[in-house]
């Protein structure tokens, strides 16, 4: 969120006249039907011309079914900077205090004391994070108490949401998020060692997290726990040697490899380090063209982890887009260059490990890179110029990308069905249980502002259902009788046994798969702690059209941290819905 450097807080003194219109529209919002609470979503200015400078690629129909989207919700409360699936059947969505009134007011009486209040001593009684159910669009107001403006998160083993840094008095905060009930956030203040703002959380093999980077903070620390504080952080100088005079090492792309060491990409620049010495394997090679990280804001995932043929691995990391290093500098000036088009893998375990690069059909910059069942990966929202930051970006790109990893150099994108929503800076995405996409957010302003701008803060919140859900297939989808699935979770090295039904023709085992995914917490373009494992089966029972089959679970936790994954069961590319699987010691 990096405008507030180049652009002053003029905006901000603007948002008590909008808590007042805002709290003038609630009850208007009442009375015509919507959630009790929830303010009504002022009406949007008409599109300028910057906003109706769209890119849309011709869908390409040659594979069929090439998806669908629907709005789930026209008001989610909040602008959806940060995203996070729970076990529990809700996303949680958050932003920033320094939005100013978003539209889900706090419960009465539960204000949260302001420490930028002018004068002081005054109080802010508007949600900056609510719990979204994604299946009926109902939401609930969750109270932060401190700043978690361009913060991290990851889970942990019980499914808890474990949330760090932040802005201000939020910079070293860690809080706790509890899927059970109707918990809210629990924060711990100054639990860090070094401010981690723009930070990044990776979940290690023993349960810990690290955390990573962050706004000149050129260090590491391992996240306390649950009301302890750090004294100490560990330096790590690629980070200061990728800084530069717009910082594009930022929220740096961070895997956990299939050897329990770390891959971690700042700027231009990638090493292999040991999180528990801090010895750095090897340095890998430059990636030209630009930059990759914040406020870059390229893409990146750890591909698929296929152990149908046994568990010693070649792991491949991609990185996708990204901004000219320039750009964040030109767009203070209202210059917007092209983003980067490459979309470069590499294995980082090889000594001799080498970028190769293929290109997208489109740049884009502050894109989102999930991870599909299949084992596909779908590229979605962003734009094709400018970076991150307030007004530094144009030409949102409303075409998602289908990318095949196992295809050919040049054949591996596919344009899908376009949105019609703008999902510029601050916008995010995530998987979701039945093997949809939850879409929501973008906010290149800063306050929630719906007219006079080119991109309205978006509190819309749209489904993306991909190819593989083609109509005329779902009426054969497989179905995991949850019943059947081990209610305890199962341990590392053992078997996961469960049934599923297809109503399709019978299925052989061949025709089918079981991967399995670790719900990732997205801000900024990067989905940190997301996995994909397919996993070895090692039987396979028909009986009618009811199906039992047993897999092998991972035999050590490098190659899944322990914690809550979906498992899906894949019938000639058809996943079911999934079924939630804690695997642990």
């Amino acid at each position: 969120m990096r405008g507030i450097f180049s652009h002053t807080m003029a905006p901000l003194l603007r948002l008590g006249a909008l808590a007042a219109a805002l709290l003038f529209i609630a009850a208007v919002g009442v009375a015509q039907g919507q959630q009790p609470g929830l303010l009504r979503v002022p009406d949007r200015s008409p599109p300028t011309r910057a906003n109706q400078d769209r890119v849309v690629l011709p869908v390409d129909n040659a594979g069929g079914f090439a998806g669908l989207w629907n709005v789930l919700s026209e008001n989610a409360g909040v602008s959806a900077m940060h995203l996070a699936v729970m076990r529990h059947g809700k996303a949680i969505m958050f932003d920033t205090t320094t939005t100013g009134p978003s539209l889900m007011p706090l419960p009465p009486g539960n204000c949260r004391p302001d420490p930028r209040s002018d004068p002081p001593g005054g109080m802010d009684c508007s949600a900056h994070a609510v719990e979204f159910d994604y299946n009926t669009g109902a939401v609930r107001p969750l109270k932060v108490l401190t700043d978690t403006w361009c913060s991290s998160g990851a889970f942990d083993g019980d499914g808890m949401l474990v949330q760090t840094g932040g802005y201000f008095e939020g910079v070293k905060v860690v809080r706790h998020l509890n899927p059970q009930g109707n918990a809210d956030w629990v924060e711990f203040p100054n639990s860090l060692a070094e401010g981690r703002w723009y930070g990044t959380t990776q979940v290690l093999p023993d349960g810990r997290f690290i955390v990573i980077g962050g706004r000149r903070a050129f260090s590491y620390e391992f996240v306390p726990a649950a009301g302890q504080a750090n004294a100490h952080f560990t330096p790590l100088p690629l980070l200061r040697d990728t800084t530069d005079d717009v910082e594009n090492n930022l929220y740096p792309f961070v895997h956990l490899l299939p050897e329990g060491t770390i891959f971690l990409f700042a700027n231009d620049r990638s090493i292999v380090f040991d999180p528990q010495n801090g010895q750095v394997i090897r340095e890998l090679p430059k990636l030209n063209g630009g930059a990759r990280n914040y406020p870059a804001s390229g893409m990146s995932a750890l591909l698929p982890l296929d152990l149908r043929r046994g568990e010693r691995l070649s792991a491949e990391v991609i990185v996708c887009g990204g901004a000219p290093k320039e750009a964040f500098k030109v767009g203070e000036f209202n210059k917007f260059p092209h983003a980067l088009r490459d979309c470069a893998r590499i294995n980082p375990s090889k000594p001799a490990a080498k970028w190769a690069i293929d290109f997208m059909p489109v740049g884009r910059v502050m894109g989102d890179m999930l991870i599909l069942p299949t084992g596909d990966l779908l590229l979605l929202n962003g734009a094709a110029q400018g970076c991150s930051g307030w007004f530094f970006a144009r030409q949102p790109v409303l075409t998602p990308f289908l990318y095949s990893p196992r295809k050919r150099r040049g054949a591996r994108f596919r344009a899908l069905a376009a949105s019609n929503i703008p999902r510029m800076y601050h916008s995010s995405s995530a998987v979701l249980p039945d093997a949809t996409v939850l879409v929501a957010g973008g906010n290149t302003n800063s306050a929630y502002n719906f007219t006079g701008v080119d991109f309205p803060t978006e509190v819309r919140v749209e489904r993306y259902t991909p190819p593989y859900l083609a109509p005329e297939l779902v009426a054969s989808r497989p179905d995991i009788d949850m019943a059947s699935v081990p209610a305890n979770g199962v341990k590392y090295g053992g078997k996961l046994s469960f049934k599923f039904t297809s109503p399709g023709p019978a299925v052989a085992e061949a025709d089918m798969k079981v991967s399995m995914y670790s719900p990732p917490f997205t801000t900024h373009g990067f989905s940190q702690n997301q996995r994909l494992l397919v996993l070895q089966v090692s039987d396979f029972k028909p009986d009618g059209n009811r199906y039992k089959i047993t897999a092998h679970v991972p035999s050590k936790p490098t190659l899944a941290p322990p914690g809550y994954y979906m498992v899906f069961v894949l019938v000639k590319g058809l996943p079911s819905k999934a079924a939630w699987v804690k695997i642990h010691q």
